[in-house]
């Protein structure tokens, strides 16, 4: 998958709500979760398995919702972009 056709899916699903590419907002940015999942040695499947449930607690106060609407397709290429993300 192209770097475009993932920055797509970032806007299909409304990932730039919360997520930017170097800086924090309501969410960590791309750059921040790819490194600090490198660095747990995520593998994009566990990294597509905690977007589909959400969770709290791993980045501060901020939950992140669910994303149960996601395709299994669409959620593993955003996880495999995610984790490559290098800027």
């Amino acid at each position: 998958m192209s770097c475009l056709a993932s920055e797509a899916l970032t806007a299909k699903y409304a990932c730039l709500a919360c997520h930017q590419p170097a800086q924090k907002s309501v969410g960590p940015s791309w750059q921040q979760i790819a490194e600090k999942s490198r660095a747990d040695g995520k593998t994009a499947a566990q990294l597509a398995a905690s977007i589909r449930s959400g969770g709290s607690g791993r980045w501060g106060s901020m939950p992140m919702p669910p994303q149960p609407q996601v395709p299994d397709t669409d959620l593993q290429a955003l996880a495999a972009w995610i984790l490559a993300y290098d800027r």
